[in-house]
């Protein structure tokens, strides 16, 4: 009889013990030996999950039964996770559970396509592709933010922004609303104000810049010129914006090219596009904002020494000289 009792007292103690070493491993113990960036998508299982953190977790079994207990099959929400060093496996079940995210950088490029920002945003975040081309499209949505269709470019400030890997576009647009009324600040719209420009209008001009030059040194004078002809009411003559028209699929603008029948081709028509044609970055608005009008250039072509700058000129005679200059040095080059 004592034999007996005694042998089912040390199969409690036996039992007690096992949970609460249990207890112990999944809520006390660090279980991750290493971080990992995690990413978990509406169709990821916590069985992924598992399989993910099996090589950064010292004990599979504690983290397996932590989100049984924990109902992770249940509960699971999409995001980005960072897995820290010594976290417990209790903490990482409560952490999918709760959407404890890790913020993830976004990077907007200054880029000329409207494909190519949704490509750009859709790579970094969980929104898709066509779900960004779409909301660059939809006006109801654009107009939210006080832009449309053919001014979407410009309520992208291109610089790295800090979200949450799921934040939708509705959030991602409020976000670039954001650091556009951020820039336009009481001095730069006084700026703008200043060279006869509203902020959308300093948008449109700076992404042609943006199209004719990559030398920061030549975009206030580049600036200056488009300025200069505007006050005069001469057509801007911006390849830039015929190579928008051919959807930039084209090095080099034929003459038939400049027939194009739409308010974008500047050959055409006088004034500013009716949107920008690119994503412009700070360096072009702040060149449109701080333009070099004073030297009087109107004309500009590409230097000879085919380093990426120009030469600029005041008259359409020297524009002529400086157009052979470089048409000979073309010449040059080909052969």
């Amino acid at each position: 009889m004592w034999r007996l009792l005694a042998g089912v007292l040390v199969a409690v103690a036996v039992i007690g013990g096992s949970k609460a070493w249990c207890w112990l491993a999944d809520n006390k113990l660090p279980n991750v030996n290493k971080a990992m960036e995690l990413y978990v998508y509406p169709d990821t299982t916590p069985e992924d999950v598992l399989a993910a953190l099996d090589t950064v977790v010292s004990r599979p079994g504690s983290l397996k039964r932590s989100f049984a207990e924990h109902k992770v099959d249940e509960y699971i929400t999409p995001g980005h996770y960072t897995v820290e060093k010594g976290r417990t496996s209790v903490y990482i079940a409560r952490m999918l559970n709760n959407g404890w995210q890790t913020p993830v950088k976004l990077r907007i490029p200054a880029v000329r396509l409207k494909s190519s920002l949704a490509r750009a945003i859709s790579s970094q975040m969980m929104v898709d592709s066509v779900t960004v081309a779409d909301a660059l499209e939809d006006a109801a949505l654009l107009g939210k933010y006080g832009f449309k269709p053919a001014t979407a470019f410009a309520l992208f400030i291109p610089d790295t922004y800090e979200m949450y890997w799921t934040d939708s576009m509705e959030e991602i647009l409020s976000r670039q609303k954001k650091a556009w009324d951020a820039f336009w600040t009481p001095e730069n719209k006084a700026k703008a104000k200043a060279v006869g420009l509203s902020p959308l209008q300093v948008s449109i001009l700076a992404s042609i810049v943006k199209g004719e030059s990559n030398l920061p040194k030549d975009y206030p004078k580049l600036a200056g010129v488009y300025l200069n002809r505007l006050r005069k009411g001469m057509k801007l003559q911006a390849c830039p914006t015929v190579a928008f028209l051919l959807n930039y699929e084209t090095t080099r603008i034929l003459n038939k090219d400049l027939q194009i029948d739409s308010p974008y081709n500047t050959y055409k028509y006088a004034g500013l596009p009716p949107g920008p044609i690119a994503v412009p970055g700070k360096e072009y608005l702040n060149a449109v904002l701080n333009p070099d009008t004073a030297s009087g250039y109107l004309f500009f072509c590409a230097d000879p020494s085919f380093d990426g700058s120009h030469r600029f000129a005041r008259t359409y005679a020297e524009h002529m000289k400086n157009s052979r200059d470089y048409q000979a040095a073309l010449a040059t080059r080909g052969k």
